[in-house]
């Protein structure tokens, strides 16, 4: 697809826009890129403290670990797609003034993004290795697990972006979404009998399925829960399930985009 061999092609560029999108992010900060986990830390030891210590519904050993594993998948993802949004919104003075290839703006807010997403994992990984003896043969599953995420993101991102181009409603339908969506997904509690809050889900294995599957970050933070966490293979079908989905979204995002790579500066 010619729309990501750009990436390759217009690399100076695009680091250039990386550069500039990470400086403009934490301009003026003292910690830089270790804001990148304050929120997850701070999601972290709310969710601590309501479901282990005050009500007490979870008591799965090293349960912060369990949320942290998707915190740190969700917090890139959310982050990300809510940014490239208006990726291409914000770059308007650059892309009326300057003809180059227009996606590298919500690849740059992706990347952005995706220096938050190592910078937990870089804590992540360690210290999972060193709590949980179970998984220190699977821990290093989550970087290659990682790649086929970022691809999902970096497709929807780009379909997001140009759709907002043409239809504004976008940016605030994705804003009402995150929220909701965050509490379908298996952060907090699991599909799989044992873990976490799972309690209930034998009664209810066709609503089990539907939102496991139906949901495409589900996967991929399944699998990352099973590597992280739980010291085991990822399922084989959630890995297919992920890279299926990544060729899917890195598609989508293609064919949307071309739709409205024409018209954007003028939408602009």
């Amino acid at each position: 697809m010619g729309i990501y061999a750009d990436l390759i092609h217009y690399r100076e560029l695009f680091g250039n826009l990386f550069r500039r999108d990470l400086r403009t992010k934490y301009k003026g900060s003292v910690l830089g890129v270790l804001w990148s986990l304050v929120n997850p830390l701070i999601l972290l030891g709310i969710y601590t403290l309501v479901f282990s210590v005050l009500f007490r519904v979870s008591r799965v050993p090293h349960y912060p670990l369990y949320l942290l594993s998707g915190l740190a998948i969700w917090v890139f993802v959310s982050g990300a797609l809510a940014a490239s949004s208006r990726s291409l919104l914000d770059n308007a003075n650059l892309i009326k003034k300057v003809r180059f290839p227009r996606q590298l703006a919500p690849f740059s807010t992706v990347a952005t993004h995706l220096v938050s997403l190592f910078a937990i994992l870089v804590v992540l990984i360690p210290l999972n290795f060193a709590v949980i003896p179970a998984a220190r043969d699977t821990v290093w599953l989550a970087l290659p697990l990682a790649v086929p995420i970022v691809a999902l993101v970096a497709g929807l991102g780009l379909a997001i972006a140009a759709a907002t181009i043409l239809f504004r409603d976008v940016e605030h339908i994705v804003a009402a979404i995150l929220l909701p969506w965050f509490f379908l997904t298996p952060i907090m509690y699991s599909f799989t009998a044992g873990g976490p809050l799972a309690t209930g889900i034998d009664e209810h294995h066709t609503l089990v399925q539907i939102l496991r599957y139906g949901n495409p970050i589900t996967p991929p933070i399944e699998a990352v829960h099973d590597a992280l966490y739980w010291g085991r293979l990822p399922r084989l079908s959630d890995v297919i399930y992920l890279v299926v989905a990544a060729a899917v979204a890195l598609g989508v995002g293609a064919f949307v985009f071309r739709r409205v790579d024409d018209r954007i500066a003028v939408e602009l």
